[in-house]
């Protein structure tokens, strides 16, 4: 096992929790430490990367990418931002590039496409409000900051320095994801 050192600038005294602690013993290579963090952590990384990917065997791979990404970048995290918000970058990047990768241009998916083919069930309440298949069909900036602002919790501003841009873009994003939800859910 390689040393690794942790270089966190002044941490505050609300820093010193068991989480920080154990960021910090992971970023020191402590395995154990490490387990508790992706136990901490996975289901949300995990719900991330389905809503950003809308397929749950690939995020299922694409969570353990992130976490192996971690484990490498984690001597560099420097806590100038909250844990949960340097790892929400690094499952956004990880996402990003696996996008990529795979040539995943559009924000629709097979999956989102076989729905559209499926012939309707009736028009029970319950089908109209099918909110994950209306959240995967906003347009791609929309959806992000949906996810980010309105399931994963992060502020604007969060968001902002997040994805590059500004906290008024975030909000303007969020409205009009919010406008299509509504539309989408009420047909």
């Amino acid at each position: 096992m390689t040393d690794r050192t942790l270089h966190i600038s002044a941490p505050s005294p609300a820093s010193n929790t068991p989480e920080s602690d154990d960021v910090a013993a992971a970023a020191g290579g402590d395995r154990r430490a490490f387990e508790r963090v992706y136990r901490a952590h996975a289901e949300r990384v995990y719900s991330l990367c389905v809503r950003m990917l809308g397929d749950r065997v690939l995020a299922e791979e694409v969570t353990q990418d992130v976490f192996v990404r971690v484990w490498e970048k984690l001597p560099g995290f420097r806590g100038d931002a909250a844990f949960a918000t340097w790892l929400h970058r690094v499952t956004v990047n990880v996402v990003l590039t696996r996008r990529k990768a795979l040539g995943i241009r559009d924000h629709r998916t097979a999956d989102d496409e076989a729905l559209d083919q499926a012939p309707s069930r009736g028009e029970s309440v319950g089908d109209r409000l099918d909110l994950e298949g209306a959240i995967a069909g906003l347009p791609k900036g929309a959806r992000t900051v949906f996810v980010l602002h309105d399931v994963e919790g992060f502020t604007h501003e969060e968001i902002g320095a997040q994805l590059g841009i500004s906290p008024g873009g975030s909000k303007a994003q969020l409205h009009r994801a919010r406008m299509l939800l509504r539309a989408a859910l009420t047909r």
